[in-house]
């Protein structure tokens, strides 16, 4: 029964969304699928053969056949399914934590942290005998954690002057260019660069379901465009998919989606009658001041790409020296550095800049990338057994609602690893992963599991990196903001879910499109 928990979702959520294709649809879609199995199966035949030339095709096949399978039993035997009680716990800490027992959880909640990701992380050493689990969780937390710092410190030596009153339009028009510019410069530095303006534009009037729709928006949804955007598509990009395969494949997606939330917030915001300072005159609507560290954000930015997937130049240190870090993050832990000591002082004094937040998000999250090892184990296990039986319209909802309690780049990759499965396709080889996201017959499931993994990503404040970091800046300015649980109940499944559910509607279940 070790399965038993995930078949039960997975089913439930297979009998709630019905079929994803007409009939016919399915039928040629199916007979598509095993078209490429087929191929895919004769290709392997063909390069065993006894007594054909060993072709340098035929042996790149061969070694690549047997790596993959190297790196399968790399992955060790599965946890048990208990094992994920010390995740589900410090999720349930950090929801009850700040409501019930606050003083406590504040002074003491990187001991939990460090507690529970201690004891999963044994447990796999010792027990399990199978380290590579905490070797994937320290290498993802460091490229997570030097991301998010280095972001958080170089955008916050820029302070941005909106010279304009908090209004319900002009806050429409700041939500949609900040989500805009997260295509840029990823949702974590758009969210950074803005927040503090987009509270000093409200001043007076600000409310918890500004922050909220600041977390669904720039966080989250505005980054879907491009694999800068967020870090789900940067690992599809690694992987193959095109670089703007995302734009030309998700903008018609994005477009509906960002429209009915700036719609929804727009009569939320209309209700708000309180009133902020008007603008000064003579003062230009925009200026920005320690214009300088602009230069450590694009270093930051550019610094993304410096991958051995990317660039086979780039020295791969995990390989050379085992470190679970790259020379991405000692060059993003440097600028974050350099950032600070050459900040504009003034800048950072208005922006009322302190280390709480990145500390908060630091420890906390470390817990989280430890603990979450298991589940994502056993659900990536899961899903590529059942890759044929999963649909388009599953593929989307099991993605997007794992990325909302789960790291969503993990998510992402495990099931369009499914997804890919079900073609007979291996996500490990870039010339397939390229296949899969330009084929007819495939293309919608790799839109489906994209699109849910940015958007779902807004569910929760740990689904993305910077949810949880934008709510412990508006803490540390005293601004008001949802408990945890109150995120998901009040704002997440009344505003976002039935938004997701139009989405999936046209664009998923083959009703419409």
């Amino acid at each position: 029964m070790r399965y038993a928990a995930l078949t039960l979702i997975f089913v439930t959520m297979a009998l709630a969304t019905g079929p994803v294709l007409p009939a016919r649809a399915q039928q040629d879609a199916a007979a598509s699928v095993e078209h490429v199995a087929d191929e895919h199966r004769a290709t392997q035949e063909d390069a065993a053969t006894p007594g054909d030339a060993a072709t340098p095709e035929v042996a790149a096949a061969q070694e690549h056949a047997t790596t993959q399978e190297h790196a399968d039993d790399e992955h060790g035997p599965l946890p048990p399914v208990w094992l994920v009680l010390p995740f589900a716990a410090l999720l349930i800490m950090i929801a009850t934590g700040p409501l019930f027992f606050a003083h406590h959880w504040h002074h003491n909640y990187p001991r939990y942290s460090i507690a529970f990701g201690l004891f999963v992380g044994l447990y796999y050493i010792f027990v399990l005998d199978s380290p590579i689990a905490v070797e994937h969780a320290a290498t993802e937390y460091l490229s997570f954690i030097a991301l998010v710092a280095s972001l958080f410190i170089a955008a916050s030596g820029i302070f941005v002057s909106i010279n304009a009153k908090g209004t319900p339009l002009n806050n429409v028009i700041l939500l949609f260019a900040a989500s805009v510019i997260a295509n840029l410069i990823a949702t974590t530095g758009s969210a950074m660069l803005f927040i503090r303006s987009y509270m000093r534009l409200n001043k007076g009037r600000l409310k918890a379901y500004h922050i909220v729709f600041f977390i669904f928006l720039v966080a989250n949804v505005g980054g879907a465009l491009t694999p800068i955007g967020d870090p789900p598509l940067f690992l599809g990009f690694l992987r193959g998919v095109p670089f703007f395969w995302t734009f030309t494949h998700v903008w018609y997606i994005w477009l509906p989606a960002t429209a009915l939330l700036l719609l929804i917030f727009f009569v939320l915001d209309s209700r708000n009658k309180v009133e902020s300072p008007d603008a000064v005159p003579g003062k230009s609507i925009v200026s920005v001041e320690g214009s300088k560290s602009f230069f450590w954000v694009a270093i930051i930015i550019v610094s993304v790409f410096i991958d051995p997937n990317v660039f086979p130049w780039v020295p791969n240190l995990h390989e050379m020296i085992g470190v679970p870090f790259g020379i991405r993050e000692i060059i993003m832990f440097a600028i974050a550095f350099l950032a600070y000591k050459t900040a504009d002082k003034t800048a950072m004094e208005k922006n009322e800049f302190n280390f709480e937040p990145i500390r908060e998000v630091g420890w906390l999250f470390l817990g989280i990338f430890a603990t979450m090892q298991p589940a994502l184990q056993l659900i990536s296990s899961f899903a590529s057994q059942n890759a044929d039986s999963l649909t388009v319209g599953l593929f989307y909802w099991s993605t997007g609602i794992l990325s909302g309690i789960l790291d969503n780049a993990p998510t992402y990759l495990n099931f369009l690893a499914a997804s890919m499965g079900k073609f007979g396709l291996d996500v490990n080889d870039p010339a397939s992963v390229k296949a899969f996201a330009e084929s007819l017959d495939s293309i919608i499931f790799l839109q489906a599991v994209s699109v849910a993994a940015v958007f779902f990503g807004a569910m929760s404040y740990i689904g993305n990196a910077p949810n949880f970091m934008v709510k412990a800046i508006a803490e540390s300015n005293g601004v008001e903001t949802p408990s945890f649980m109150g995120y998901i109940v009040r704002y997440s499944l009344p505003i976002l879910l039935p938004v997701y559910f139009v989405i999936y509607i046209i664009f998923f279940s083959g009703w419409i499109l």
